[in-house]
């Protein structure tokens, strides 16, 4: 068990709240985190027939045999409990009673809404970043290996070789997942709409266009990346725009969370084949915005991350906004530094910078060197933490709701 850093926020909104919902992926370390953070509260998982068949048919019963509280695992298979939890905090409302993890978004946080408002505080985790992946006992030495293994857990804890455990994930998650709480029908066609979301990674969102190489219609695209977003395994970028401004394309921007996913879905099976791999650029650009993700919901915040293109040309990968100050960051997977990597944040920083708003630009690249150039700074891609140093400067640390 290595030490992962939202573990500070979810035992300081365990002291806020009596329940906790700490979201995520399959296999992205909840359930050993949450064992890990709360040794005195007994452990239950709703994955199991039986279990599950005892919280939907009696779940007043199966609250009160964990009535001093309880970890309650897998809880969207019995997202009816939810209904039962409010009633029992509402009689004991003490702090940190029950935490709930959950691997499927698709109706848990509805239902949280409605039923535990006010009484519930939510977390997300994403697989291991690169700081925690150096925690491991053998994390990956250089860029390709980080980009190619990914940041599931159990890959790095148990040495298992990362295109055998992703691919078995993949099934999984297709034949099991997919089937339990979505009316897909037609697996291998959504499986093979997931290995073609891969391909457009770090790419504009057009669903006729998707839709045409699937050979789905475009509701149906639309219905497909919802179910992929809840799973957390894609995040869809909305672009940034000042309403002054006519020409910018509105498209949202698809990243896949996890670069290992990626490869895996893409067929990668070695680093080196990623070396030359004509998508080696896309998916260091999703692996860079990921890690900023996971930066902001580890500390318990809401990501505000945006894409920028103008029709006629200038474009900045990411935008992180807070109230009136931007973080505009151009991604490059290049190991040299050189005046092109720049030019677009440069711009968009003389175009926007000014005393009401102001602008940090910066370029984070696939070298090893810190690099100043007119008031941009170029980090390399291992030292993102630095980064975040800069982020928190501009960011409001609150809690989610």
């Amino acid at each position: 068990m290595i030490i992962r850093k939202i573990q500070k926020s979810l035992q300081e909104l365990s002291g806020y709240y009596p329940v906790v919902l700490l979201n995520g992926p399959r296999q992205s370390g909840k359930t050993t985190l949450c064992q890990e953070t709360f040794p005195d509260l007994p452990y239950v998982t709703l994955e199991p027939l039986d279990q599950r068949a005892d919280a939907m048919e009696d779940p007043r019963g199966f609250l009160e045999e964990y009535n001093d509280g309880a970890i309650i695992d897998e809880v969207q298979y019995v997202p009816q409990l939810l209904n039962y939890l409010q009633e029992a905090v509402d009689q004991n409302p003490t702090a940190g009673r029950f935490i709930l993890t959950g691997s499927q978004n698709f109706a848990l946080l509805a239902g949280v809404a409605q039923s535990l408002a006010g009484r519930c505080g939510i977390l997300t985790l994403l697989p291991a970043d690169y700081a925690e992946l150096q925690l491991f006992p053998k994390p990956p030495a250089d860029l390709l290996n980080t980009l190619w293994q990914g940041g599931f857990p159990r890959i790095h804890d148990r040495q298992i070789p990362a295109n055998r455990w992703l691919n078995d994930y993949i099934t999984t998650y297709v034949e099991r997942d997919v089937r339990q709480v979505t009316q897909i029908m037609d697996l291998r066609s959504f499986r093979n709409f997931t290995k073609l979301c891969a391909g457009r990674t770090g790419q504009e969102v057009h669903l006729s266009a998707i839709g045409a190489d699937a050979g789905i219609r475009h509701n149906t695209v639309r219905s497909w990346l919802s179910v992929l977003e809840a799973s957390f395994l894609i995040l869809q970028l909305p672009a940034w725009h000042n309403n002054l401004r006519k020409q910018i394309v509105k498209a949202p921007k698809l990243h896949l969370i996890d670069s290992g996913l990626s490869c895996a879905l893409l067929g990668i099976q070695t680093p080196e084949q990623l070396r030359h791999h004509p998508l080696r650029g896309a998916i260091f650009e999703s692996w860079v915005v990921s890690e900023l993700y996971k930066q902001h919901l580890n500390q318990g915040l809401i990501p505000k991350f945006f894409h920028y293109r103008e029709s006629r040309g200038l474009e900045v990968d990411l935008i992180i906004e807070e109230a009136n100050d931007l973080l505009a960051i151009e991604i490059k997977s290049g190991a040299t530094v050189v005046a092109d990597f720049f030019q677009g944040v440069h711009k968009f920083s003389n175009t926007f910078n000014s005393k009401q708003r102001k602008v940090i630009s910066t370029v984070v690249y696939g070298g090893d060197k810190t690099h100043q150039r007119n008031q941009v700074t170029a980090l390399p891609w291992n030292k993102m933490n630095e980064l975040s140093t800069t982020v928190s400067k501009i960011q409001n640390l609150s809690f989610r709701p």
